[in-house]
């Protein structure tokens, strides 16, 4: 198979991995993703204010894209619960949940998240994702977890919901309307609640959420739910599949422009998370940018299918994971299997009670809810805790606007990063007596040489900290009055940019006015490299291809007067 033919279609390669065995590994997979995928696509649909029969749309093609065209065997696309947030965080102040409007737009932010997520997939740029940290990540989930639960308490207790609103006025408003429970409701959710903990507590392998929904379902079905004022799921519409293109409206793509941006990045993270476990787990390769266009065009697929924006699910991915799938067709296989109970059962899936659906939307919560990660942020580094504590607060602060959130976020560790990229590690090495070179300040040790420094700078040279880089080499200079030669242990500059050749340039300038000689040691090829581009390497040659600090003293301390040693002291009556 030509290389560049199994990057463009990497489901080609389905037929070298799959034996009998794993064959019957990935029908088996799927079948049983399946069962979890469907309460799970009406419940997520909901979350994202948008009728739950949406959710199954969008459970079926673009879950069979995602599998085509991702690199992950194990990744299983459709709705999240994070992702749904995302949607309805993003379209609430625009346009009424559940409105013709309101699909139309999520159809938009579906069609603008993939055609981003497919172009950063082909320039290559999954590296990006990197930017934005676990704390601020966490920080982002933690609050996007407790805006779940105030969205969907009132469902889950038979209260009328006004949508996705501030955190706070969310819970005051559910306070003041807690003498009007609709008991059947509240009872059917709570014990909704209560069976999924206990099974993914005590049967852990069994898919609990079929079985709580299937049951419960039952139980309201025999004691007349619907008509004593319970919500259910509803008629679901006649087509199983429809298709359009999405209708661009530009006033309307720069208002989601930047939501879709927030959500691309988002969704990533998530699908990326579920790729790096299972492979950890299965030794199998994936390719992160492969993923972004698998992603992307799942979402797009999503679009054209009148759904709403996808993501790789870490939930069902660990049930692929655990139930032994080898490729995606465990994944193709699961979405056939929905399209087929949605000819099957459509009766079934009408009667499905919504505060069921909102128990399995509040007990995922507990997969997404890492107040420890916080913490633990704080202990590592204060500039993480500060992030990601930035990111938490401003989320729920300005919902439903929460991608606020995660830019302040993301912005603020950003910062935190240069500044302290503007302060790296100098140091004054002396010999310490295990034979290493190192910080004389700290450890207290004495210098080569009264006439030689030796001078550690930590980091690459750039714009940012050339002027640190600069100050520390004249503050060398002048804390030592007998100095005639600075030597700079360069192994820790891994890289120069323009600005660092010209700060090293005029250090050198300063040294040789004042008579003094620069030298170097432990210079990297790299950097050599840009010294010789710029023409300053002609300059410190005869002096600056010493490998190590020792190597340098072996040719420098000759050129220096000898110290003499200090007079003994004079003990007893000695004269």
């Amino acid at each position: 198979m030509l290389p560049a033919l199994a990057r463009l279609l990497p489901f080609l390669a389905w037929r070298r991995q799959l034996d009998a065995a794993g064959l019957r590994a990935d029908l088996l997979a799927g079948f049983s993703v399946a069962l979890v995928a469907i309460p799970q696509a009406l419940a997520y649909a909901q979350l994202a204010g948008l009728p739950p029969y949406v959710g199954l749309y969008a459970s079926l093609l673009p879950c069979i894209v995602g599998a085509l065209f991702g690199s992950s065997g194990q990744l299983n696309t459709g709705p999240v619960a994070l992702t749904s947030l995302l949607t309805a965080t993003s379209l609430a102040p625009l346009a009424l949940p559940g409105s013709e409007t309101y699909l139309l737009l999520a159809v938009q932010l579906a069609m603008l998240a993939g055609i981003l997520q497919v172009a950063f997939g082909a320039l290559r740029l999954a590296h990006f994702a990197d930017l934005l940290s676990h704390p601020v990540l966490h920080g982002f989930i933690n609050a996007c977890s407790l805006l779940i639960c105030a969205a969907q308490l009132p469902t889950l207790l038979g209260l009328s919901s006004a949508g996705q609103r501030p955190f706070f006025e969310a819970v005051v408003d559910l306070l003041v309307a807690l003498p009007d429970v609709h008991t059947p409701s509240a009872v059917l959710g709570l014990t909704a609640v209560a069976a999924l903990m206990a099974l993914r507590r005590f049967l852990p392998r069994w898919p609990g959420v079929l079985i709580v929904v299937a049951g419960l379902t039952l139980v309201a079905w025999l004691s007349g739910f619907e008509d004593r004022g319970g919500r259910v799921v509803g008629t679901l519409p006649t087509e199983i599949l429809a298709f359009a293109l999405p209708r661009a409206d530009w006033g309307q793509i720069t208002d989601l422009l930047p939501s879709a941006f927030v959500l691309a990045l988002v969704s990533f993270l998530e699908a990326m998370s579920s790729c790096k476990v299972a492979s950890a787990r299965t030794g199998q390769r994936w390719d992160g940018n492969q993923e972004l266009i698998g992603q992307g065009l799942a979402k797009l697929t999503a679009s054209v299918c009148q759904a709403y924006p996808v993501s790789g699910s870490f939930g069902r991915s660990a049930f692929l994971l655990t139930h032994g799938a080898r490729t995606g067709l465990a994944s193709v296989v699961g979405a056939l299997m929905v399209l087929a109970a949605l000819f099957a059962i459509p009766d079934l899936i009408t009667h499905i009670p919504r505060p069921v659906l909102a128990a399995v939307i509040l007990v995922t919560l507990a997969a997404l809810l890492s107040p420890k990660a916080l913490t633990e942020a704080w202990h590592t580094s204060r500039d993480d805790g500060l992030a990601g504590t930035v990111s938490f607060v401003a989320t729920l602060a300005f919902a439903p606007h929460i991608e606020i959130g995660i830019l302040s976020g993301l912005i603020l560790s950003l910062a935190l990063l240069i500044y302290r990229s503007m302060k790296p590690r100098v140091a004054v090495l002396g010999r310490h007596p295990d034979g290493t070179w190192r910080d004389a300040e700290r450890f207290k040790l004495p210098e080569p040489h009264p006439q030689l420094t030796i001078l550690r700078f930590d980091g690459p040279l750039h714009f940012v900290n050339a002027a640190t880089f600069e100050d520390a080499a004249l503050a060398a200079e002048r804390d030592h009055p007998q100095l005639k030669v600075l030597l700079l242990s360069c192994a820790g500059i891994n890289d120069m940019d323009a600005s660092g050749v010209e700060t090293l340039r005029r250090i050198q300038r300063q040294m040789k006015d004042s008579g003094h000689t620069l030298a170097c040691c432990g210079l990297k090829k790299q950097v050599i490299d840009v010294l010789e581009r710029t023409g300053l390497w002609a300059t410190l040659a005869p002096h600056a291809a010493y490998r190590t600090e020792d190597h340098a003293l072996q040719h420098l301390l000759p050129t220096l007067e000898q110290v003499k040693p200090p007079p003994a002291m004079r003990r007893g009556f000695e004269w």
